[in-house]
C-alpha cells in the first residue's frame, strides 16, 4: 500500500477500534451507574438497549449517506458523534441525560461500519490486506477498551475516565484531515430514487425465497443472547461471593472487570476458530454445534457461579470463546445462501437483526435481574439459544429438500 492508502487504512482502524472499545466498555460503567443514579437493572438495561439498538437501526441510512456525501465524511461524523456521546456521558447529572448521551452515541456508532467498509472498498486497491488490518483493529478495541477503562477506574473517578475516552476520537479526526479528497465512483450510473427502491424490493424478494428469513431468525436470536449475556455480566460477577472488591495500596480493585476483559480476549480466539471450523465442516452443522454450546454455557453458568474462583473464570472464558465463535459461522451461512448481487443487502438486514432487534437482550437481562434472578436470566438465554439451534436445524432440512 502507498502512503495515501495507508492513511485511509489507519483512519478506519482507529474508527473500528473505537467503535468496539466504546461498545464493550459500557458494561464496565454499568456497575457504577446502578449505584450513582440509584436505578434498577431493568431501567438501565432499557436505556442501554436503546443505545445499542441504534447501532443496527442506523446502518442502512449510513450506507445511503455514504453514497451521497462520501464515506470519509460519514466516518468523521461517526467519530465526532461517538466522542460527543461519551463526553456527554461524563457530565450527565441524571439518568435522563445519560439516556440521551447513550442514544447519541448509538446513533453515531451506527454510521461507522457501512461507511468505514465502503471507504476501504472505494479507496484501496489491495482490499484484502486493508480489511485484515481493519479486523485486527476491531479486536484490539474489543480487548483494550474495557481493559483500559477498568484500569483507569482504579485511579480516577468514572466521569474522568469517560471524558478521557473522547481523546482517541481526536486522533482519528486528525488523521482524516490528511486524507486525499475524492472517492472512486461507482461503475454504474446513479439511479433515481424510484429505481433504487424497486431494486431494493426485488433483491429482498430474492432473499426471501433463498432461505434468508430462516437465517435472520437465527441471527436475531443470537443477538438477544449476545446482548443478554454481556451487558450485565460484570454486575452479575460482582454479586458472586468470591469477587469482592480488593483494596491494594489504597486503591480499590474490582476483579470482575478484568474477568470480563478476559472473556472478550477469549472471544478473539473464538472468532478465528469459528472461521477455521467452517473450512472443514459444513456451515449449517457448525452453526447448530455453536448454538448447542451456547445452551450448555448458559445452563452451566449459574451452578458454577457459586462453586469457586478458578471454575468461574474458566466458565467465563468459555462463554466468551463460544459467543464469538458463532459470528463467523453465521456470516458464512449467509454468504452461502444469499444470491449473487444481494450479499450487501443480506448483511445489511443481518446487522439490523443482530444489533438492532438483538439489542432487546439488554432490557431483557435487566428485567430478569431486577424482578427475578440470575438463574431465570440464564435459563431464558439457554431457551433462546436452543430455539436458535432448532431454527438452524430447520434451515439444514430446508436446504436438503
Amino acid at each position: 500500500m502507498n502512503g495515501s492508502d495507508w492513511s485511509v487504512v489507519k483512519f478506519t482502524m482507529v474508527g473500528h477500534a473505537l467503535f468496539h472499545a466504546y461498545e464493550l466498555s459500557i458494561p464496565v460503567f454499568i456497575i457504577i451507574w446502578l449505584d450513582i443514579f440509584t436505578t434498577t437493572e431493568a431501567f438501565l438495561g432499557l436505556i442501554v438497549g436503546v443505545g445499542y439498538a441504534a447501532i443496527g437501526i442506523g446502518a442502512v441510512p449510513s450506507g445511503i449517506l455514504s453514497d451521497k456525501y462520501g464515506s470519509n465524511r460519514v466516518v468523521i461524523v461517526a467519530l465526532l458523534g461517538m466522542g460527543f456521546g461519551f463526553g456527554l456521558i461524563s457530565i450527565s447529572p441524571n439518568i435522563v441525560v445519560l439516556a440521551l448521551a447513550l442514544a447519541i452515541w448509538g446513533i453515531s456508532a451506527s454510521l461507522y461500519h457501512p461507511a468505514g467498509l465502503s471507504l476501504l472498498s472505494r479507496r484501496i486497491e489491495n482490499r484484502s490486506t486493508a480489511f485484515a488490518y481493519h479486523g485486527v483493529a476491531g479486536n484490539v478495541g474489543t480487548v483494550l477498551g474495557p481493559l483500559l477503562t477498568s484500569i483507569l477506574l482504579i485511579f480516577l473517578p468514572w466521569r474522568s475516565v469517560a471524558a478521557l475516552s473522547v481523546i482517541p476520537t481526536l486522533v482519528g479526526i486528525s488523521i482524516a484531515f490528511k486524507l486525499p479528497l475524492g472517492e472512486k465512483k461507482a461503475v454504474e450510473k446513479k439511479k433515481n430514487g424510484t429505481a433504487v427502491y424497486r431494486e431494493l424490493y426485488e433483491d429482498t424478494q430474492i432473499l426471501v425465497v433463498s432461505g434468508f428469513p430462516i437465517i435472520i431468525a437465527a441471527v436475531l436470536l443470537y443477538g438477544l443472547y449476545y446482548r443478554g449475556t454481556l451487558t450485565f455480566l460484570p454486575q452479575i460477577l460482582l454479586d458472586a461471593p468470591m469477587f469482592n472488591q480488593i483494596t491494594l495500596f489504597g486503591y480499590t480493585l474490582n476483579p470482575t472487570q478484568y474477568i470480563y476483559t478476559a472473556l472478550l480476549t477469549a472471544g478473539v480466539g473464538g472468532q478465528y476458530a469459528g472461521g477455521r471450523l467452517t473450512d472443514v465442516v459444513k456451515a449449517e452443522y457448525a452453526l447448530i454445534l455453536a448454538f448447542v454450546l451456547l445452551v450448555i454455557c448458559a445452563l452451566a453458568f449459574v451452578p458454577i457461579l457459586t462453586t469457586g474462583f478458578i471454575s468461574l473464570i474458566i466458565m467465563c472464558i468459555l462463554i466468551g470463546f463460544v459467543i464469538y465463535l458463532t459470528a463467523p459461522i453465521y456470516q458464512t451461512v449467509i454468504a452461502e445462501h444469499a444470491a449473487n448481487g444481494t450479499h450487501g443487502l443480506s448483511y445489511g438486514y443481518t446487522y439490523l437483526g443482530m444489533f438492532g432487534i438483538g439489542a432487546l437482550g439488554a432490557p431483557l437481562a435487566g428485567t430478569a435481574l431486577s424482578y427475578m434472578s440470575t438463574r431465570v436470566l440464564f435459563l431464558a438465554l439457554a431457551g433462546i439459544a436452543g430455539l436458535a439451534g432448532m431454527v438452524s436445524i430447520y434451515l439444514l432440512v430446508w436446504k436438503q429438500d
